[in-house]
């Protein structure tokens, strides 16, 4: 059960970093500085919706998750979240690639590893 649990919160990671990405898109780069029509271009934006619902399936999996494993192992996998969120904005939306992320994505990734030496 504890093996379907961190498969479970992996997912969910995995889902909310598409969030992050879908929403990204469908933001796109705003047309001046007006909060207004910011938020107007959010509320009209399919794929800002498309990761409010994937941000919302994620968090329904995630109380499951919490329910089975201790917090204390669970939440350390939302930083993976990073990790995942830095390659797909580097590979999908071009975004700049550069060797520093990459190192605080590697002591991100070995600080979970570590913790999970533990679970």
């Amino acid at each position: 059960m504890k093996s379907i649990a961190l498969a479970l919160a992996v997912f969910c990671v995995l889902l909310s970093s598409a969030a992050q990405i879908a929403m990204k898109r469908g933001m796109g780069t705003p047309a001046g500085a007006d909060v207004g029509a910011t938020y107007l271009h959010a509320l009209t934006s399919p794929m800002v919706w498309l990761g409010l619902v994937l941000y919302g399936v994620s968090a329904v999996l995630w109380l499951w998750v919490l329910s089975r494993l201790h917090v204390s192992v669970a939440y350390p996998l939302v930083s993976l979240g990073f990790v995942i969120t830095l390659a797909l904005g580097v590979l999908w939306l071009g975004e700049p690639f550069s060797w520093l992320r990459v190192a605080g994505c590697t002591l991100i990734v070995v600080g979970v590893s570590l913790l999970s030496l533990d679970a």
